[in-house]
């Protein structure tokens, strides 16, 4: 893991499902971004100190993303968040009606538990869990193509559920 080529493929291959289990925790992408890049950080420096191979590399990625983020929200429990009431944009800032996203999310969650469970199940390994096509095809052993077509079909249906509640 030494050499940059090597560092390259890791990142390369391991970026986009890290980024998305990272998003999902978060849910801000700036955020999402910064974790993603000190986990790499991180990573990187532990198995170049103990000159290790890893063998699951983003099931590393992800344990060592969730330690920096315990890191963070324990800084952000014990401080605090610094806020300039200045900088503060009014609309920006404007809360969303808790009921209405309470209602939102009832739906959601109605329109999920609609669904057969095999869509619900694509659904919730891509979609909430940020899990790659491969992985959720190795979960659900299934091919990746059936993977594919299983979470289109799935989408369209939540999509109609969503669209006849209305």
């Amino acid at each position: 893991m030494q050499d940059e080529k090597s560092i390259e493929e890791l990142c390369t291959s391991t970026w986009e499902p890290l980024y998305r289990f990272i998003y999902y925790k978060v849910q801000n992408r700036q955020e999402a971004e910064d974790i993603t890049q000190e986990t790499y950080m991180k990573a990187l420096t532990y198995i170049q100190k103990n000159n290790i191979k890893i063998d699951k590399h983003i099931g590393f990625l992800k344990t060592v993303s969730l330690n920096v983020l315990r890191d963070k929200w324990r800084k952000s429990k014990r401080h605090g968040k610094i806020v300039d009431i200045e900088a503060i944009n009014p609309e920006e800032a404007a809360v969303e009606d808790s009921a209405e996203v309470s209602a939102q999310h009832d739906a959601v969650q109605t329109a999920l538990n609609s669904l057969k469970e095999e869509y619900r199940t694509v659904v919730e390994l891509r979609i909430l869990q940020g899990y790659s096509v491969a992985e959720t095809a190795k979960i659900m052993n299934k091919q990746e193509g059936a993977v594919r077509v299983l979470q289109y079909r799935a989408l369209q249906k939540l999509a109609a559920v969503l669209r006849n509640r209305d």
